[in-house]
Protein backbone atom coordinates (compact mmCIF):
# COMPACT_ATOMS: atom_id res chain seq x y z
CA UNK A 1 0.00 0.00 0.00
CA UNK A 2 2.97 2.77 0.81
CA UNK A 3 4.77 1.44 -2.24
CA UNK A 4 1.46 2.50 -3.93
CA UNK A 5 0.97 6.13 -2.29
CA UNK A 6 4.67 6.77 -2.99
CA UNK A 7 4.40 5.57 -6.94
CA UNK A 8 1.35 7.70 -7.04
CA UNK A 9 3.48 10.64 -5.51
CA UNK A 10 6.09 10.14 -7.43
CA UNK A 11 4.39 10.43 -10.48
CA UNK A 12 2.43 13.31 -9.82
CA UNK A 13 6.05 15.13 -9.37
CA UNK A 14 6.78 14.28 -12.53
CA UNK A 15 3.84 14.89 -14.08
CA UNK A 16 3.79 18.22 -12.24
CA UNK A 17 7.37 19.27 -13.61
CA UNK A 18 6.18 18.29 -16.76
CA UNK A 19 3.29 20.86 -16.91
CA UNK A 20 5.93 23.30 -15.53
CA UNK A 21 8.50 22.68 -18.16
CA UNK A 22 5.46 22.27 -20.51
CA UNK A 23 4.37 26.10 -19.59
CA UNK A 24 7.65 27.58 -19.54
CA UNK A 25 8.23 26.08 -23.05
CA UNK A 26 4.87 27.93 -24.06
CA UNK A 27 6.25 31.33 -22.95
CA UNK A 28 9.59 30.76 -24.34
CA UNK A 29 7.90 29.85 -27.64
CA UNK A 30 5.43 32.79 -27.28
CA UNK A 31 8.96 35.30 -26.32
CA UNK A 32 10.44 34.09 -29.87
CA UNK A 33 7.68 35.40 -31.57
CA UNK A 34 7.72 38.76 -30.65
CA UNK A 35 9.72 40.37 -33.26
CA UNK A 36 12.26 43.82 -32.43
CA UNK A 37 10.13 47.00 -33.70
CA UNK A 38 11.22 48.82 -36.18
CA UNK A 39 10.48 51.54 -34.47
CA UNK A 40 12.60 53.73 -32.24
CA UNK A 41 11.59 54.55 -28.57
CA UNK A 42 11.11 58.11 -29.51
CA UNK A 43 8.98 57.01 -32.75
CA UNK A 44 7.25 54.67 -30.22
CA UNK A 45 6.05 57.34 -27.80
CA UNK A 46 5.35 59.68 -30.46
CA UNK A 47 2.60 57.03 -32.59
CA UNK A 48 1.28 55.89 -28.45
CA UNK A 49 0.61 59.76 -27.45
CA UNK A 50 -0.76 60.36 -31.16
CA UNK A 51 -3.24 57.61 -31.09
CA UNK A 52 -4.56 58.59 -27.77
CA UNK A 53 -4.43 62.49 -28.14
CA UNK A 54 -5.93 61.98 -31.75
CA UNK A 55 -8.88 59.81 -30.34
CA UNK A 56 -9.60 62.84 -27.55
CA UNK A 57 -9.47 65.64 -30.45
CA UNK A 58 -11.52 63.75 -32.00
CA UNK A 59 -13.94 62.73 -29.41
CA UNK A 60 -13.63 66.63 -27.94
CA UNK A 61 -14.94 67.94 -31.61
CA UNK A 62 -18.12 65.75 -31.73
CA UNK A 63 -18.51 66.28 -27.99
CA UNK A 64 -20.43 69.56 -28.03
CA UNK A 65 -22.92 68.07 -30.60
CA UNK A 66 -22.73 64.53 -29.98
CA UNK A 67 -26.11 62.97 -31.67
CA UNK A 68 -27.29 65.84 -33.55
CA UNK A 69 -28.36 66.10 -37.15
CA UNK A 70 -26.27 67.61 -39.75
CA UNK A 71 -28.97 70.42 -39.69
CA UNK A 72 -28.74 71.30 -36.09
CA UNK A 73 -25.26 71.31 -36.28
CA UNK A 74 -24.94 74.16 -39.51
CA UNK A 75 -27.86 76.44 -37.76
CA UNK A 76 -26.06 76.15 -34.29
CA UNK A 77 -22.36 75.76 -35.31
CA UNK A 78 -22.15 76.62 -38.68
CA UNK A 79 -19.57 74.19 -40.60
CA UNK A 80 -17.23 72.91 -37.93
CA UNK A 81 -13.63 72.85 -38.28
CA UNK A 82 -12.37 73.31 -35.00
CA UNK A 83 -13.14 72.93 -31.40
CA UNK A 84 -16.07 74.39 -30.12
CA UNK A 85 -16.95 74.85 -26.24
CA UNK A 86 -19.25 72.09 -25.06
CA UNK A 87 -22.11 74.26 -23.78
CA UNK A 88 -24.56 70.96 -23.12
CA UNK A 89 -25.63 69.14 -20.11
CA UNK A 90 -24.21 66.56 -17.84
CA UNK A 91 -24.64 62.59 -18.24
CA UNK A 92 -22.77 59.44 -17.69
CA UNK A 93 -21.59 58.74 -21.22
CA UNK A 94 -21.20 62.40 -21.99
CA UNK A 95 -19.42 65.41 -20.56
CA UNK A 96 -19.28 65.32 -16.32
CA UNK A 97 -18.55 69.10 -15.94
CA UNK A 98 -20.91 71.27 -17.64
CA UNK A 99 -20.56 73.73 -20.17
CA UNK A 100 -16.68 72.37 -21.04
CA UNK A 101 -14.34 74.79 -22.58
CA UNK A 102 -13.00 73.45 -25.67
CA UNK A 103 -10.69 70.62 -25.30
CA UNK A 104 -12.64 68.91 -23.18
CA UNK A 105 -13.73 64.80 -23.41
CA UNK A 106 -16.38 62.92 -23.02
CA UNK A 107 -16.55 58.62 -22.35
CA UNK A 108 -14.44 57.90 -25.02
CA UNK A 109 -11.89 59.23 -23.55
CA UNK A 110 -12.38 57.54 -20.18
CA UNK A 111 -12.22 54.34 -21.65
CA UNK A 112 -9.09 55.01 -23.55
CA UNK A 113 -7.58 56.18 -20.12
CA UNK A 114 -9.08 53.18 -18.44
CA UNK A 115 -7.72 51.05 -20.75
CA UNK A 116 -4.29 51.94 -21.16
CA UNK A 117 -4.18 52.11 -16.82
CA UNK A 118 -5.07 48.52 -17.37
CA UNK A 119 -2.64 48.18 -20.45
CA UNK A 120 0.36 49.91 -18.48
CA UNK A 121 -0.18 47.02 -15.72
CA UNK A 122 0.81 43.88 -17.84
CA UNK A 123 3.34 42.40 -17.96
CA UNK A 124 2.47 39.32 -20.39
CA UNK A 125 1.66 39.27 -24.34
CA UNK A 126 -1.13 37.57 -23.97
CA UNK A 127 -4.07 39.46 -22.14
CA UNK A 128 -6.47 37.92 -19.99
CA UNK A 129 -9.89 39.20 -20.36
CA UNK A 130 -10.91 38.27 -17.21
CA UNK A 131 -8.21 40.88 -15.73
CA UNK A 132 -9.93 43.17 -17.91
CA UNK A 133 -13.31 42.65 -16.56
CA UNK A 134 -11.74 42.95 -12.76
CA UNK A 135 -10.41 46.51 -14.14
CA UNK A 136 -13.46 47.53 -14.96
CA UNK A 137 -15.56 46.25 -11.73
CA UNK A 138 -12.06 47.92 -9.12
CA UNK A 139 -13.10 50.98 -11.46
CA UNK A 140 -16.88 50.87 -11.02
CA UNK A 141 -16.50 49.19 -6.81
CA UNK A 142 -14.33 52.08 -6.01
CA UNK A 143 -17.45 55.44 -7.15
CA UNK A 144 -19.95 52.73 -5.15
CA UNK A 145 -17.63 53.12 -2.20
CA UNK A 146 -17.47 56.99 -2.55
CA UNK A 147 -20.86 57.25 -1.91
CA UNK A 148 -19.85 56.06 1.95
CA UNK A 149 -17.52 59.32 2.48
CA UNK A 150 -20.01 61.68 0.84
CA UNK A 151 -22.22 63.89 3.39
CA UNK A 152 -26.27 63.35 3.14
CA UNK A 153 -26.85 66.80 1.77
CA UNK A 154 -24.11 67.55 -0.50
CA UNK A 155 -26.12 67.39 -3.22
CA UNK A 156 -23.11 68.26 -5.98
CA UNK A 157 -21.18 65.80 -4.75
CA UNK A 158 -23.40 62.72 -4.57
CA UNK A 159 -25.20 63.91 -8.83
CA UNK A 160 -21.06 63.94 -9.58
CA UNK A 161 -20.45 60.22 -8.22
CA UNK A 162 -23.91 59.24 -9.68
CA UNK A 163 -22.91 60.17 -13.16
CA UNK A 164 -19.61 57.86 -12.61
CA UNK A 165 -21.56 55.15 -10.85
CA UNK A 166 -24.03 55.35 -13.75
CA UNK A 167 -21.06 55.37 -16.52
CA UNK A 168 -19.97 51.53 -16.14
CA UNK A 169 -23.62 50.40 -14.55
CA UNK A 170 -24.66 48.65 -18.29
CA UNK A 171 -20.83 47.22 -18.19
CA UNK A 172 -20.98 45.76 -14.70
CA UNK A 173 -24.06 43.56 -15.91
CA UNK A 174 -21.92 41.50 -18.03
CA UNK A 175 -18.34 42.08 -16.30
CA UNK A 176 -19.40 40.87 -12.92
CA UNK A 177 -20.83 37.53 -14.34
CA UNK A 178 -18.17 37.10 -16.74
CA UNK A 179 -15.61 37.06 -13.89
CA UNK A 180 -17.59 34.72 -12.31
CA UNK A 181 -17.39 32.16 -15.14
CA UNK A 182 -21.42 32.83 -14.73
CA UNK A 183 -23.04 31.77 -18.07
CA UNK A 184 -26.27 31.96 -17.23
CA UNK A 185 -25.38 35.69 -15.90
CA UNK A 186 -23.45 36.46 -18.85
CA UNK A 187 -25.92 35.55 -21.26
CA UNK A 188 -28.45 37.69 -19.39
CA UNK A 189 -26.08 40.60 -18.89
CA UNK A 190 -25.51 40.64 -22.66
CA UNK A 191 -28.76 40.27 -24.01
CA UNK A 192 -29.93 43.47 -22.06
CA UNK A 193 -26.41 45.62 -22.08
CA UNK A 194 -28.09 49.08 -23.63
CA UNK A 195 -31.21 47.43 -24.28
CA UNK A 196 -29.79 44.57 -26.25
CA UNK A 197 -28.85 46.49 -29.67
CA UNK A 198 -25.33 46.26 -30.98
CA UNK A 199 -24.55 49.02 -29.52
CA UNK A 200 -20.38 50.28 -30.20
CA UNK A 201 -18.99 48.87 -26.80
CA UNK A 202 -15.35 47.27 -27.44
CA UNK A 203 -14.99 50.49 -30.62
CA UNK A 204 -15.13 52.89 -27.10
CA UNK A 205 -11.84 51.10 -26.23
CA UNK A 206 -9.77 48.73 -29.05
CA UNK A 207 -7.98 51.19 -30.46
CA UNK A 208 -5.69 51.09 -27.05
CA UNK A 209 -5.06 47.53 -27.59
CA UNK A 210 -3.62 48.39 -30.94
CA UNK A 211 -1.56 50.59 -29.99
CA UNK A 212 0.03 47.69 -27.04
CA UNK A 213 0.57 45.70 -29.85
CA UNK A 214 2.38 47.63 -32.30
CA UNK A 215 3.59 46.45 -35.68
CA UNK A 216 1.52 43.22 -35.63
CA UNK A 217 -2.24 44.00 -36.79
CA UNK A 218 -3.27 39.91 -35.94
CA UNK A 219 -1.65 39.97 -32.78
CA UNK A 220 -4.13 43.17 -31.64
CA UNK A 221 -6.56 41.55 -33.51
CA UNK A 222 -6.85 38.26 -31.54
CA UNK A 223 -6.01 40.22 -27.99
CA UNK A 224 -8.66 43.07 -28.91
CA UNK A 225 -11.15 40.06 -29.92
CA UNK A 226 -10.87 38.57 -26.74
CA UNK A 227 -11.30 41.37 -25.19
CA UNK A 228 -14.67 42.10 -26.43
CA UNK A 229 -17.18 40.16 -24.59
CA UNK A 230 -19.01 43.45 -24.24
CA UNK A 231 -19.93 43.06 -27.73
CA UNK A 232 -22.18 40.47 -29.62
CA UNK A 233 -22.72 39.42 -33.34
CA UNK A 234 -20.28 41.17 -35.99
CA UNK A 235 -19.35 43.88 -33.68
CA UNK A 236 -16.56 41.60 -32.16
CA UNK A 237 -15.19 41.62 -35.58
CA UNK A 238 -15.67 45.31 -35.94
CA UNK A 239 -13.57 46.32 -32.66
CA UNK A 240 -11.00 43.77 -33.52
CA UNK A 241 -10.29 45.13 -36.46
CA UNK A 242 -10.00 48.65 -35.32
CA UNK A 243 -7.34 47.66 -33.02
CA UNK A 244 -5.68 45.69 -36.30
CA UNK A 245 -5.69 49.14 -38.00
CA UNK A 246 -4.50 51.23 -34.77
CA UNK A 247 -1.80 47.89 -34.38
CA UNK A 248 -0.82 48.49 -38.75
CA UNK A 249 -1.09 52.61 -38.43
CA UNK A 250 2.04 52.41 -35.97
CA UNK A 251 4.03 50.47 -38.40
CA UNK A 252 7.11 52.94 -39.30
CA UNK A 253 6.49 54.35 -43.06
CA UNK A 254 3.23 52.69 -43.35
CA UNK A 255 0.80 54.71 -45.65
CA UNK A 256 -2.70 55.76 -45.13
CA UNK A 257 -3.93 53.52 -48.14
CA UNK A 258 -1.71 50.25 -46.87
CA UNK A 259 -4.53 50.22 -44.28
CA UNK A 260 -7.46 49.17 -46.17
CA UNK A 261 -5.82 45.79 -46.92
CA UNK A 262 -5.66 45.45 -43.25
CA UNK A 263 -9.60 45.85 -42.98
CA UNK A 264 -9.48 43.04 -45.61
CA UNK A 265 -7.45 40.57 -44.88
CA UNK A 266 -6.71 40.11 -41.17
CA UNK A 267 -9.27 37.36 -39.63
CA UNK A 268 -8.09 35.45 -37.34
CA UNK A 269 -11.59 34.42 -36.44
CA UNK A 270 -12.72 33.18 -39.99
CA UNK A 271 -15.35 35.11 -40.22
CA UNK A 272 -15.32 34.95 -44.47
CA UNK A 273 -16.33 31.04 -43.76
CA UNK A 274 -19.28 31.95 -41.84
CA UNK A 275 -21.64 29.93 -43.51
CA UNK A 276 -24.42 32.06 -45.95
CA UNK A 277 -23.48 35.28 -44.45
CA UNK A 278 -19.52 35.68 -44.86
CA UNK A 279 -18.13 38.58 -43.10
CA UNK A 280 -20.24 41.54 -42.67
CA UNK A 281 -17.10 43.74 -42.02
CA UNK A 282 -16.25 43.21 -45.50
CA UNK A 283 -19.04 44.74 -46.85
CA UNK A 284 -19.33 47.50 -44.84
CA UNK A 285 -15.66 47.99 -46.49
CA UNK A 286 -17.18 47.58 -49.79
CA UNK A 287 -19.94 50.10 -49.04
CA UNK A 288 -17.51 52.54 -47.98
CA UNK A 289 -15.23 52.72 -51.02
CA UNK A 290 -18.49 52.42 -53.02
CA UNK A 291 -19.65 55.49 -51.10
CA UNK A 292 -16.41 56.89 -51.99
CA UNK A 293 -16.32 56.12 -55.54
CA UNK A 294 -19.45 57.32 -56.40
CA UNK A 295 -19.53 60.75 -54.48
CA UNK A 296 -16.14 61.44 -56.59
CA UNK A 297 -17.89 61.11 -59.70
CA UNK A 298 -20.44 63.77 -59.13
CA UNK A 299 -17.45 66.05 -57.68
CA UNK A 300 -15.02 65.17 -60.34
CA UNK A 301 -17.24 64.36 -63.52
CA UNK A 302 -15.18 62.36 -66.07
CA UNK A 303 -12.21 62.15 -63.85
CA UNK A 304 -10.17 59.03 -63.29
CA UNK A 305 -10.37 57.88 -59.86
CA UNK A 306 -6.54 57.79 -59.55
CA UNK A 307 -6.26 61.22 -61.04
CA UNK A 308 -8.49 62.83 -59.20
CA UNK A 309 -6.59 65.98 -57.01
CA UNK A 310 -9.08 66.93 -53.84
CA UNK A 311 -9.40 69.88 -52.06
CA UNK A 312 -6.90 70.85 -49.04
CA UNK A 313 -9.98 71.98 -47.16
CA UNK A 314 -13.05 70.57 -48.43
CA UNK A 315 -16.04 72.44 -47.79
CA UNK A 316 -20.00 70.91 -46.88
CA UNK A 317 -20.76 70.99 -50.82
CA UNK A 318 -17.92 68.64 -51.84
CA UNK A 319 -18.99 66.33 -48.79
CA UNK A 320 -22.42 66.33 -49.25
CA UNK A 321 -22.83 63.68 -52.06
CA UNK A 322 -21.33 61.13 -49.82
CA UNK A 323 -23.51 62.48 -46.65
CA UNK A 324 -26.51 61.48 -48.83
CA UNK A 325 -25.38 57.76 -49.69
CA UNK A 326 -24.44 57.49 -46.29
CA UNK A 327 -28.14 58.31 -45.24
CA UNK A 328 -29.44 55.10 -47.25
CA UNK A 329 -27.65 53.06 -44.20
CA UNK A 330 -28.58 54.63 -40.84
CA UNK A 331 -29.58 51.69 -38.22
CA UNK A 332 -32.07 52.43 -35.56
CA UNK A 333 -29.39 53.45 -33.64
CA UNK A 334 -26.90 56.02 -33.85
CA UNK A 335 -23.93 53.88 -31.41
CA UNK A 336 -24.58 50.89 -33.51
CA UNK A 337 -21.07 49.36 -34.61
CA UNK A 338 -21.87 48.53 -38.11
CA UNK A 339 -22.94 52.11 -38.83
CA UNK A 340 -19.99 53.43 -37.09
CA UNK A 341 -17.75 51.51 -38.94
CA UNK A 342 -19.26 52.63 -41.78
CA UNK A 343 -18.91 56.30 -41.34
CA UNK A 344 -15.22 55.87 -39.66
CA UNK A 345 -14.06 54.05 -43.46
CA UNK A 346 -16.02 56.29 -45.22
CA UNK A 347 -14.43 59.45 -43.94
CA UNK A 348 -11.25 58.06 -43.79
CA UNK A 349 -11.21 56.87 -47.19
CA UNK A 350 -13.15 60.09 -48.48
CA UNK A 351 -10.49 62.27 -47.00
CA UNK A 352 -7.16 60.25 -48.37
CA UNK A 353 -6.73 59.65 -44.41
CA UNK A 354 -5.66 63.03 -43.72
CA UNK A 355 -6.22 63.49 -40.31
CA UNK A 356 -8.18 66.51 -40.05
CA UNK A 357 -10.20 66.34 -42.90
CA UNK A 358 -11.44 62.64 -41.90
CA UNK A 359 -12.66 64.41 -38.43
CA UNK A 360 -14.14 67.24 -40.01
CA UNK A 361 -16.53 65.48 -42.27
CA UNK A 362 -17.20 62.38 -38.89
CA UNK A 363 -17.88 65.39 -36.79
CA UNK A 364 -20.12 67.53 -39.53
CA UNK A 365 -22.20 64.16 -40.15
CA UNK A 366 -23.92 64.16 -36.66
CA UNK A 367 -24.71 61.02 -35.11
CA UNK A 368 -22.58 59.57 -32.57
CA UNK A 369 -20.29 62.24 -33.89
CA UNK A 370 -17.47 62.17 -30.89
CA UNK A 371 -17.29 58.32 -30.91
CA UNK A 372 -16.60 57.89 -34.83
CA UNK A 373 -14.21 61.26 -34.45
CA UNK A 374 -12.59 59.53 -31.79
CA UNK A 375 -12.27 55.53 -33.40
CA UNK A 376 -10.85 57.88 -36.64
CA UNK A 377 -8.52 60.04 -34.74
CA UNK A 378 -7.13 56.86 -32.97
CA UNK A 379 -6.16 55.11 -36.13
CA UNK A 380 -4.73 58.18 -37.91
CA UNK A 381 -3.39 59.96 -34.61
CA UNK A 382 -1.36 56.39 -34.52
CA UNK A 383 -0.40 56.87 -38.40
CA UNK A 384 0.89 60.55 -38.16
CA UNK A 385 2.11 60.47 -34.62
CA UNK A 386 1.68 63.30 -32.05
CA UNK A 387 4.05 65.79 -33.40
CA UNK A 388 2.19 65.68 -36.68
CA UNK A 389 -1.40 66.59 -34.95
CA UNK A 390 -2.35 69.99 -35.37
CA UNK A 391 -0.94 72.22 -32.80
CA UNK A 392 -3.60 74.19 -31.25
CA UNK A 393 -6.23 71.56 -30.74
CA UNK A 394 -3.56 68.97 -29.50
CA UNK A 395 -2.67 72.24 -26.91
CA UNK A 396 -6.44 72.67 -26.03
CA UNK A 397 -7.05 69.07 -25.34
CA UNK A 398 -4.15 68.22 -23.45
CA UNK A 399 -4.30 71.33 -21.00
CA UNK A 400 -7.58 70.78 -20.22
CA UNK A 401 -8.01 66.84 -20.02
CA UNK A 402 -5.54 67.61 -17.37
CA UNK A 403 -6.35 70.61 -15.79
CA UNK A 404 -9.95 69.72 -15.28
CA UNK A 405 -10.53 66.09 -15.96
CA UNK A 406 -7.64 65.08 -14.19
CA UNK A 407 -6.17 63.32 -17.27
CA UNK A 408 -2.91 63.40 -17.92
CA UNK A 409 -3.03 62.05 -21.72
CA UNK A 410 0.99 62.39 -21.83
CA UNK A 411 1.49 60.64 -18.42
CA UNK A 412 -0.25 57.67 -19.89
CA UNK A 413 0.76 57.60 -22.82
CA UNK A 414 4.90 57.35 -21.34
CA UNK A 415 3.28 54.88 -19.03
CA UNK A 416 1.80 52.30 -22.05
CA UNK A 417 4.90 53.17 -23.83
CA UNK A 418 7.75 52.07 -21.29
CA UNK A 419 5.60 48.53 -20.59
CA UNK A 420 5.28 47.91 -24.58
CA UNK A 421 9.53 48.72 -24.27
CA UNK A 422 9.64 46.34 -21.39
CA UNK A 423 7.91 43.62 -23.78
CA UNK A 424 9.76 43.79 -26.60
CA UNK A 425 13.38 42.40 -27.20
Amino acid sequence: MKKTIWTLIFLSLIFCNSCQKQTEKDETQTAQKIEPLSLTDEELYDKVLGMLVGSAIGDAMGAPTEMWSREMILREYGFVTDLDPMIREVSPEGIWIPNLPAGGTTDDTRWKKLTFDYLSKENTYSLDPKSFAGHILDQFDSYMLNFKKIEVDSIQELDENNLKVFWLKEWVKVARPYLKDDLEGIQKGLGTFYGGEMVCAGLLYAPAIGAFFPENPEKAYQEAFKLSFFDIGYAKDISALSAALTSAAMTKGIQGSDLLEIAKTVDPENFYSSRLVGRSSYRILQTALQIVYESNEINHPGVAYDSIIKPINPDLNYIQPAYERLDKHLQDMPFHAGEIYLQVLTAMIFSDFDFKNTLVFLVNYGRDNDTTAAIAGSILGALVGFENLPVGMKEKVLDINKNMLEIDLEKSAFELTENILRRYP
